[in-house]
């Protein structure tokens, strides 16, 4: 009765079980911020239940698989209509003179670096990145490699399942170190990858007086 109350679904409860189920597999460096992500990243649906209507119910039969799809394709559209915004003459600018800070094309190639990455290691296969994204310089070709790796990605968590996502894949990292973990606990680190370079991308549009794609003034809706 108290968490019909509280308007906290078996499903998001479930959310919850899953968080701490990914916890046990958080070890050292890469497991760590996996479990910090992942720990921020998957109660999500539970807090923003409680609070906010949502405007569909997710599949029955994959409930945490169905959110994390719908979280991830939500954020990747930002992302590629923030990219395709910003002007290419800005494409090498950076917020402050510090050399170390990516230019906002870096930015942009440092996420399909990382769907790449994270999302071959979900599916098992080799890394299909064509290397050495953080050298391309134009606007034409960042678009391109960032709308292959979303592609590329869009193919893993269009096939996610709860079951699927709870199997352990086996890691070989850039290091050659071996680890394994959950896949939906490496797609949950790729979404929120992603979600952390829109923010940083959003400071460039801003600063060229740009509205970013989430904060654009939505229709308003009929009566």
């Amino acid at each position: 009765m108290k968490t019909a109350c509280l308007g906290i679904t078996s499903e998001l409860i479930m959310v919850y079980r899953w968080g701490r189920m990914v916890r046990g597999f958080a070890r050292d460096g890469f497991e760590a911020k996996l479990y910090m992500m992942n720990k921020l990243i998957l109660l999500l649906p539970l807090w923003t239940a409680a609070g906010f209507a949502q405007p569909a119910a997710p599949d029955q039969a994959n409930p945490l698989a169905t959110w994390l799809r719908n979280a991830y394709m939500g954020n990747r559209n930002n992302i590629v209509r923030t990219a395709e915004k910003m002007p290419e003459e800005n494409y090498g600018m950076r917020p402050g003179a510090q050399p170390e800070v990516r230019t906002f094309g870096q930015q942009v190639a440092h996420v399909a670096t990382y769907n790449f990455l994270w999302c071959s290691q979900a599916k098992g296969e080799k890394n299909p990145s064509p290397g050495n994204l953080d050298k391309l310089t134009s606007k034409a070709e960042i678009m391109k490699v960032l709308n292959d790796a979303f592609t590329y990605c869009d193919g893993v968590y269009n096939a996610l399942t709860d079951a699927s996502g709870a199997q352990v894949v086996d890691i070989t990292q850039e290091s050659g170190k071996q680890t394994r973990n959950l896949r939906m606990g490496l797609l949950t680190l790729n979404y929120g990858h992603n979600n952390e370079i829109y923010g940083s991308m959003v400071v460039y549009l801003r600063m060229k007086n740009i509205v970013p794609p989430a904060s654009e003034p939505r229709p308003q809706q009929k009566k």
